[in-house]
């Protein structure tokens, strides 16, 4: 598209500069390691370095940004600091983008300068055996863009692997395409990536927190599978929410008693617990059939949920984690889990072939992003405070980046309300 506009060095958030034009700085949303704390104090507004694509990778023009946990642990520093990771002077959070092709390096063949797509944020040097032919996550130089690298998408560029974009699915806006990508992914792989505990057709699957990010792509893509999703709330207001999705049926956790590290084996208050435990088990026949235990758990709280988790799946039954946001230290019966050969499996994120596979449904519009919230650029600090705080809404949050306002689905019109902000 033919356009005219100024070539600077640096232009204001919203400016949109003409299409190929890489200029030498831009405005980030930066951490420093001396300012690791909470959102508000970790994140600062500063002009930085545009970096210039190497031979294989891309730089792209930022139009909107998710908000996902790896930001607030970018900002914390916790679980790990990301300066002990990629040894940078700062780091620019955010996981998930959509947004245009700007730049290409000299080796790059699949894409071209004003490709609209959206990033995965699977990063490797593709040059090992689990690269070519095996599981790129299995790599040793795996790592996830916006966490474990310096340069995410909480800028007005940002510098990426080729292999990580996908193509932006059209129907959507530039937030909408921004919000869906890493959680998406993440339920594709913890759903299908794992043989041959793949969900089937007619399998239940137990969903925590299915109102949240994971959870209402973790139910969708349950419903795509012809299998049953039953998910697991904290409070009634989304029950709703979640049985809208498509879920078979919705527990409400603070129904039960049987959360946290599981009490010491045939002690009193083991007994206590195991007893709220059946009883949540009779919660899920009860949507399920008698006698039905889960094929599959959908982890992700973690030491809050995993003993649970493990008692209710069935014999022979996975739970599939992904995260331990209530905790690391996980506990389980192990009497249950040999006896009736059940499996405890990690799952991190997802490679290109699961991610262009979750992408492609959305692009056939056969999922809906779950968009609850987007923010402006200026509030990208108190996105993830209500994330770290859990006052956010059901799904799945995005801020504006270079996007001038909501709604904008073509290039045409993000450069016509940019002139005209």
């Amino acid at each position: 598209m033919d356009y005219s506009a100024e070539k600077k060095d640096l232009y204001e958030v919203g400016e949109i500069p003409p299409m190929g034009h890489v200029p030498s700085q831009m405005y980030a949303w930066a951490i420093r390691r001396e300012r690791h704390g909470e959102p508000e104090q970790a994140f600062l507004s500063e002009v930085v370095d545009v970096k210039k694509p190497d031979s294989h990778e891309v730089l792209v023009l930022v139009m909107a940004a998710g908000v996902n946990y790896n930001g607030v642990w970018a900002g914390l520093g916790i679980p790990l600091s990301p300066f002990d990771v990629h040894k940078a002077e700062y780091h620019i959070a955010g996981s998930d983008a959509s947004g245009i092709v700007w730049a290409v390096g000299d080796k790059v063949t699949r894409w071209k300068v004003g490709d609209e797509v959206v990033i995965h944020c699977n990063q490797d040097d593709g040059d090992d055996e689990e690269c070519n032919g095996g599981d790129p996550m299995f790599s040793t130089s795996q790592r996830i863009w916006g966490y474990e690298t310096p340069d995410g998408s909480f800028a007005q560029f940002t510098t990426v692997q080729a292999q990580q974009l996908m193509p932006r699915p059209q129907h959507l806006s530039w937030e909408e395409s921004a919000c869906y990508t890493l959680t998406l992914a993440t339920a594709y792989r913890m759903l299908f990536g794992h043989h041959p505990h793949e969900l089937k057709p007619g399998q239940n699957v137990l969903i925590w927190g299915a109102s949240g990010g994971l959870g209402s792509y973790a139910i969708q893509l349950a419903n795509t599978a012809g299998a049953n999703a039953i998910g697991v709330i904290s409070d009634e207001d989304k029950r709703e929410f979640v049985m809208g999705l498509g879920a078979k049926g919705v527990l409400n956790r603070k129904d039960f008693n049987c959360w946290g590290q599981m009490p010491k084996v045939n002690t009193p208050e083991y007994k206590e617990w195991f007893g709220e435990v059946r009883k949540f088990g009779k919660a899920i026949w009860d949507i399920t059939g008698k006698g039905n235990n889960v094929d599959m758990v959908f982890e992700h709280p973690g030491e809050a949920t995993m003993a649970t988790s493990v008692f209710v799946c069935k014999k022979g039954g996975m739970v599939v984690i992904c995260a331990g946001t209530t905790g690391y230290n996980l506990t389980m019966d192990a009497r249950y889990l040999w006896m009736h050969q059940k499996r405890v499996q990690g799952s991190h994120f997802a490679h290109l072939k699961q991610a262009s596979a979750a992408n492609k449904l959305m692009c056939e519009r056969r999922l809906d992003p779950c968009m609850s919230e987007v923010f402006p650029w200026d509030e990208i600090p108190q996105a993830h405070t209500k994330m770290l705080r859990n006052e956010h809404k059901p799904g799945n949050m995005a801020v504006l980046v270079t996007a001038p306002r909501t709604g904008l689905t073509t290039f045409e019109d993000t450069l016509e309300a940019s002139r005209n902000a």
